[in-house]
């Protein structure tokens, strides 16, 4: 019987979204399998390519006599599970976007990379022989280096290659010479790249609480009768959540499976890698985009060959190719960063439930603010709702003051502190405890204008204004464009421009001249650029060799400092007044993570809430404490505009460097859509996006509602297979985004 591949041709590229099919040769049909690279010969002038199997099947789609045969196995690329290739299949399917994109996001390392090489000098003949040798360069007083390389083996059999060619400064010319002689060798073997560093392996775990342990003994008992669901673990900050899932992980180690942690930012990477590490040794590693590519790569080869048991990292770390994934567990659910921002838009949440339904594996989704999105399915049961309702240890949760910052203007306070924030700052620094001071901005100022005529000035390649800087100058934050500050309105030619002063540079510049002898650190974009800068400022936090830490949300995320007892939040309102209908979610989030990084220690914790709208539902809450008080109030609304959960929406973004083409091409899909007729459909737009132009790219949008998923799924797939048959509209890019985070 004869058999054939379909293969989708190098993922490199993303152009190609279709597949090819090849008679597979009886020598190569054991080694053919979804999943395995595959050099074909390919087109008129049949130029060798690589391509992925994507089904072995018996039928053939064309006259037999005419399809071409692989020509063999890529032997210098990395072969995939077929798992991974069936969650691109899904990804295509549910997300829109070409399978070679949804390929190349399940493959982050596609090509082999050199190992790494730890060489190592041995002695190989006995110690009278070399001693023999050593007198005769001894008595001669030459040939110093090769009387330095016998003394060095002398005294040690086994030495580095690098301690003897650099330490030393023993030239490879020497080296062979002795290797001739037979008096030592060279061995070489293969060192993985350890991305973790250097790490204490204390080699414990805490006992759990009692509630923890009622969560714990959830868990287990569906696991142990093979029973698979996902959960949403719901426990206030400081609740002992990384416990929890410690303990779960350790089950799925015992069973001989591994398990995924994401989380949201790499900055958390250091403390979760400690606490992990502490327990599970060097079975834990770590998958960002910080790391290296040869880094990557060992990463991807260790878990692949079971030398690992535990991956963390952001989403990407979703696609390790574990062989028996039992567990993955994704901490601080809530957070937009698990939403991809590119194609295809997949939210790891459910693509992680997806790889686990493939897998026969657990998911456990951890937050003390639940997206709106979870909550309301645990609430109809497709999650199990699991509280923990109690910090660890029986600590209380922080006081939450709120501060009015028109009231703060009254009393003629135009500084970003209050009075009330002042004073608690100045009491912490007198206790040598720590503050944390959270604003969701960096630079100088949020935006530059004219005091005479409003003017704002903008990004001449994006639709947003400039940032000031440090530096004196203005900075586009979405694509860098930079110019120094302006001495007069371009409108109006006014020399009295201003800007609005809130932003984490303006902050440590306040906190300096406030408290000059306070130690401050910055933690934002600007400051975390570096490889390692993340563990840096967090390690000196953590020491205590900084009494202040400013930042931006990415101090806000699951950090666990014991000895800060004071938060400041500026300017809690400024993410509320967005273009977007998550805004007061994002912002009792962000308020409530924030509160919950004060008192995780010993000492009570406060918070200090400044706004310029304390009425606001959101900001009530937070002070409170009380997500199921906020959820109530939001899902009202929601109902209300049948925005997601209730409804699932769909946003078709346009995007050309023609302004009418965008336009044109938005109003023909929209027309299309319209004649559809679709039961149940609100399409609003098409619109301007959000930001009608970024680097020079202008956007248009459509949106849709309808309560079945499925149905925005099947309108996606009958406008893309319109689109592949018009083929006139090759200059204008189409996208599709299934319940976006954020106005496009």
């Amino acid at each position: 019987m004869a058999y054939y591949a379909n293969i989708i041709i190098d993922i490199s590229t993303g152009k190609l979204d279709r597949t090819f099919q090849y008679r597979i040769p009886e020598e190569l049909f054991a080694q053919i399998y979804p999943g395995v690279q595959v050099n074909i010969p390919f087109g008129k002038n049949n130029r060798m390519v690589s391509g992925f199997v994507i089904e072995v099947t018996d039928q053939a789609e064309y006259d037999e006599k005419k399809l071409k045969e692989i020509d063999s196995v890529a032997s210098d690329l990395v072969i995939v599970e077929t798992q991974l290739i069936a969650l691109a299949v899904w990804m295509r399917k549910n997300y829109g976007g070409t399978m070679n994109q949804a390929l190349k996001t399940v493959l982050p390392i596609k090509r082999k990379i050199k190992n790494k090489e730890k060489k190592t000098i041995v002695l190989t003949t006995d110690r009278e022989q070399v001693e023999k040798e050593l007198a005769i360069y001894q008595q001669k007083g030459t040939y110093k280096a090769r009387k330095r390389l016998l003394e060095a083996i002398l005294e040690s059999p086994e030495i580095s290659y690098e301690v003897i060619t650099q330490r030393l400064n023993i030239s490879a010319k020497v080296i062979r010479f002795f290797e001739d002689a037979g008096i030592i060798k060279v061995v070489s073997e293969a060192a993985y790249r350890n991305p973790v560093g250097q790490i204490e392996n204390r080699g414990y775990h805490k006992k759990l609480n009692e509630i923890q342990q009622h969560v714990v003994d959830e868990i287990r008992k569906d696991m142990q009768e093979d029973i698979h669901k996902t959960y949403l673990l719901h426990g206030v900050t400081g609740s002992g959540k990384t416990e929890v899932y410690m303990e779960l992980i350790a089950d799925v180690i015992e069973k001989g499976q591994q398990a995924i942690v994401l989380i949201p930012e790499i900055a958390l990477t250091y403390q979760t890698v400690i606490r992990f590490y502490g327990r599970f040794a060097d079975r834990v590693s770590i998958i960002n985009s910080k790391l290296a590519p040869g880094e990557r790569y060992d990463q991807f080869l260790r878990a692949k060959n079971g030398e690992i048991d535990i991956m963390i990292g952001p989403r990407s770390a979703l696609f390790t190719p574990f062989q028996n994934l039992g567990l993955i567990i994704i901490d601080e659910e809530h957070e937009s960063s698990y939403k991809s921002e590119t194609i295809p838009k997949y939210h790891a949440r459910e693509t992680a439930i997806e790889r686990a339904r493939m897998a026969g594996a657990s998911v456990v989704l951890g937050s003390a603010t639940p997206s709106v999105d979870s909550y309301y399915k645990a609430l109809k049961g497709e999650y199990q709702l699991l509280e923990m309702k109690e910090r660890v240890a029986e600590r209380e949760l922080p006081v939450c003051k709120v501060v009015d910052m028109r009231k703060e203007l009254y009393k003629g306070n135009r500084s970003i502190l209050s009075e009330t924030l002042e004073a608690l700052i100045e009491d912490r620094l007198y206790k040598k405890e720590q503050v944390m001071l959270f604003i969701n901005r960096r630079g100088m100022s949020g935006f530059v204008s004219c005091r005479s005529c409003g003017y704002v000035i903008k990004c001449p390649h994006c639709d947003v204004s400039l940032s000031l800087h440090k530096n004196r100058k203005m900075v586009c934050h979405y694509c860098g464009y930079e110019e120094d500050i302006v001495k007069a309105c371009p409108k109006c030619k006014s020399k009295y421009l201003g800007s609005f002063k809130a932003g984490t540079q303006k902050v440590e510049q306040v906190i300096q001249k406030r408290y000059p002898r306070a130690r401050i650190l910055r933690m934002d974009y600007d400051t975390t650029r570096g490889k390692n800068s993340y563990e840096e400022i967090l390690s000196a936090f953590s020491s205590h060799d900084a009494d202040i830490l400013i930042g931006t949300q990415m101090i806000v995320k699951g950090h666990d400092f014991p000895d800060v007892t004071l938060v400041g939040i500026l300017a809690a309102d400024m993410s509320l007044y967005v273009n977007d209908y998550r805004a007061a979610e994002r912002t009792f989030q962000l308020l409530t993570q924030a509160a919950g990084r004060a008192g995780r220690g010993n000492e009570a914790g406060e918070v200090v809430i400044q706004t310029y709208t304390p009425k606001h539902y959101s900001i009530q809450t937070a002070q409170m404490q009380d997500y199921k008080a906020f959820y109530n109030h939001e899902m009202a609304i929601r109902k209300m505009l049948s925005y997601p959960p209730v409804a699932n929406m769909a946003a078709i973004l346009f995007t050309s460097e023609q302004e009418e083409l965008s336009e044109k091409t938005a109003a023909y899909i929209a027309a299309l859509i319209q004649r559809a007729q679709i039961p149940g459909l609100t399409m609003i737009g098409p619109a301007d996006g959000r930001i009608s132009k970024i680097h020079d790219i202008y956007r248009k949008v459509i949106y849709l509602k309808h309560d079945d998923y499925a149905q925005l799924v099947d309108l996606k797939d009958r406008i893309e297979l319109f689109l592949k048959k018009k083929g006139d509209f090759t200059k204008v890019n189409i996208t599709f985004d299934f319940n976006p985070m954020s106005g496009l």
